[in-house]
């Protein structure tokens, strides 16, 4: 049994020659303008979703006398009104990336914005393929203006969303830094006083411990005592000092 083969769905009202529909196939492809015998066929997609690949094509035919047809009728104002469409999309996001708080969202932004910007660009291609074989097209030159205006604007929200997000990542990367940095003088001081009674509570466990002292040893308490913070304080400056001179070393190579 043979595949049937799928065909373009064009517009009802559109007669197009075979030269044009010969070079059409079952998808409408990328934007582009199609040439034939006097006849130009102009593909454009819609305004892309977040997430899909799929675009959906709109179609413009221009007859020999010059006079384009779009769906349903003459003229190019669904042209027009895609590019309204595009503005709004555009528009929309720029709102919410001045009023995003989290990351997420201006991901959700930043992942349309890449169509949109891509979509805008080729939809100017193809406009401008046909001012290149129609070079006295008014109509089709004021939109092409227009069409670079959107794509300048979906670059910038592109951009805009990028630097966002890298500016966000910047900024959490300097705050664990800095947290990071007063964690370590906070063990670097709880060091310091363990060391500084560590001579203390050995000599306290030495002394201590469940066994029969010589009686001097229990005369000597206060000297024990003062011994052990003495040591203790010698090595805290000790350690104090060449800690402080590495801090030095280091501050300056930075």
């Amino acid at each position: 049994m043979p595949i049937p083969i799928e065909t373009l769905e064009l517009p009802s009202n559109f007669e197009l020659e075979p030269e044009i529909l010969e070079q059409l196939g079952s998808r409408p492809g990328h934007q582009r303008c199609v040439e034939g015998n006097g006849e130009l066929l102009l593909v454009v997609h819609d305004v892309p979703k977040a997430g899909i690949p799929e675009r959906d094509g709109i179609f413009f035919w221009k007859r020999h006398t010059g006079v384009w047809e779009q769906n349903g009728g003459r003229g190019l104002t669904q042209l027009s009104d895609l590019l309204d469409r595009y503005a709004k999309a555009i528009d929309c996001h720029e709102e919410v990336i001045d009023e995003a708080d989290t990351a997420v969202e201006v991901f959700a932004i930043l992942r349309h914005a890449g169509p949109l910007m891509r979509s805008s660009r080729n939809l100017v291609l193809a406009l401008e393929q046909v001012l290149t074989i129609d070079p006295d097209d008014k109509q089709i030159r004021n939109l092409r203006d227009r069409g670079r205006e959107i794509e300048r604007a979906a670059e910038l929200l592109y951009s805009d969303a990028r630097l966002t997000l890298e500016f966000w990542q910047a900024e959490n990367a300097e705050m664990q830094n800095c947290a990071a940095a007063r964690l370590n003088r906070i063990a670097y001081r709880l060091n310091l006083l363990a060391g500084f009674f560590l001579p203390l509570v050995a000599l306290g466990g030495l002394f201590g411990m469940n066994v029969k002292l010589p009686d001097f040893v229990q005369s000597m308490f206060w000297a024990i005592f003062f011994t052990g913070l003495t040591i203790g304080g010698v090595l805290l400056f000790l350690v104090g000092r060449k800690t402080g001179k590495h801090s030095n070393y280091d501050s300056e190579n930075q």
